[in-house]
């Protein structure tokens, strides 16, 4: 199976942030893929420590968005 992305934010240099969801695990986590100039290497993290380490930029506030949305019983957009 393929794995199922949802870009939660690009930044204007052009590094973009999803959450990905592995249908073969049921696993979650965040993938960060960096501009060109930065290298372009992606990387993946858990959920908890994307959070833990910094939560204060906008890919953050997205997933915590997104979270929300769970909690309130929104359809997210």
């Amino acid at each position: 199976m393929s794995l199922k992305a949802r870009e939660l934010y690009r930044s204007t240099n052009g590094d973009r942030w999803s959450l990905i969801r592995d249908p073969g695990s049921d696993g979650l986590f965040v993938r960060h893929e960096p501009n060109l100039p930065s290298g372009g290497r992606s990387s993946d993290i858990s959920i908890g420590a994307f959070l833990a380490r910094g939560g204060h930029g906008p890919e953050h506030q997205e997933l915590l968005r997104l979270i929300g949305t769970l909690v309130d019983g929104e359809e997210p957009a």
